[in-house]
């Protein structure tokens, strides 16, 4: 019996980065402009941020963000990932790239072993850089951290399919916080070490890359409910505890749905197998590879950024917070979440 999603791709793409999809663009006087104007704040670190569409961005996000709103045109049938930073975003791009292409990507020559997956789904708003992979036109994949409100035009009105991935609040600024914490020292997060309130503040203030973490996480929510047959949203929680149950969800949703025989040979557990925390972050590409960024425009003469692939990898685990966290802390962060989406039907026991 044919794989169901067989029809849909007969042969390999070539490589990831095949089509030029999206061309590399400087950013013309109309965002610069638009740049000058914006509020701007300072991090726990020092790290200028800017509000854009009432969101806070790290410089290196917002030039691609206002390209992507003038210039991103998705595909017919694209499926978008979208997350905010540090809520499961590398697992999510690698189940659903492992899923649309099983039908020719055995795992001995599959590119998640040799590729980081922010590369096999690149981001929409990093195509600017002449650096990144091409959204390819053989896997309608892209992702992005872009807050619903601020999508391009052509992603709302196009009524291409959106898959959302949420976590925990307090998991989230955990992990949050070590990737920008590993990012200026180089060095991992010690074990059980209590976290900066100032930095705490940075993220309850919304100062995070495309916080406040709860408006953008709403944003999507209620999309979803207005629109589930176009928008799925995914708790990481639900997903790590019921995993087989929505990698089978997530199929079906983005048009790829296991046929009975692949469910007999174990096909759905394989890619789970391929795509879990264990295997990716023990890959040589994953433990030390490296993705540089090239922006498209200068700041402070310095117009690239390096991210070393084992960033993305650290313990993948729930309720990570309890190591890192006061309980005042912990009750700062479950206030603003019980106020902002408490009325939504949105809550965690984490």
């Amino acid at each position: 019996m044919e794989s169901s999603s067989s029809s849909k791709m007969n042969s390999a793409p070539k490589s990831i980065e095949k089509e030029e999809y999206m061309p590399d663009l400087e950013i013309d006087n109309k965002f610069k402009q638009i740049f000058s104007t914006l509020p701007t704040k300072k991090d726990a670190w020092s790290m200028d941020y800017y509000q854009y569409e009432g969101f806070w961005y790290p410089f290196f996000h917002i030039p691609g963000t206002l390209w992507a709103q003038e210039h991103y045109k998705p595909q017919p049938n694209q499926v978008i990932l979208s997350s905010f930073p540090k809520c499961g975003t590398t697992w999510l791009k690698a189940l659903a790239f492992a899923i649309m292409t099983r039908s020719y990507e055995s795992e001995p020559t599959n590119l998640l072993l040799t590729r980081l997956s922010h590369d096999c789904v690149p981001f929409i708003e990093f195509q600017i850089s002449s650096s990144q992979p091409k959204l390819s036109l053989d896997v309608p994949l892209a992702s992005t951290h872009i807050p619903y409100t601020s999508l391009p035009k052509s992603v709302i009105n196009s009524g291409c399919k959106i898959v959302y991935i949420c976590r925990d609040p307090k998991d989230t600024f955990v992990s949050t916080y070590h990737f920008y914490y590993k990012l200026n020292s180089k060095a991992e997060l010690p074990t059980n070490e209590i976290i900066e309130e100032d930095v705490l503040e940075c993220f309850c203030q919304g100062l995070t890359p495309c916080g406040p973490f709860w408006d953008n996480l709403l944003g999507y929510w209620r999309a979803s409910l207005e629109s589930p047959e176009r928008i799925l949203f995914i708790k990481y929680e639900d997903l790590k505890n019921e995993t087989v149950y929505w990698v089978k969800k997530l199929a079906q949703f983005i048009g790829y749905p296991f046929s009975l025989e692949e469910e007999d040979k174990g096909m759905v557990q394989k890619i789970i197998d391929l795509c879990s925390f264990e295997k990716m972050s023990n890959l040589e590409v994953n433990k030390n590879g490296a993705m540089t960024l090239e922006l498209g425009i200068k700041k402070d003469e310095v117009n690239t950024i390096e991210l070393k692939n084992n960033i993305y990898f650290r313990k993948g685990n729930i309720g990570d917070w309890k190591n890192h966290l006061t309980p005042a802390m912990a009750t700062r962060i479950d206030q603003i979440t019980e106020q902002k989406l408490a009325s939504y039907g949105l809550t965690w026991n984490v």
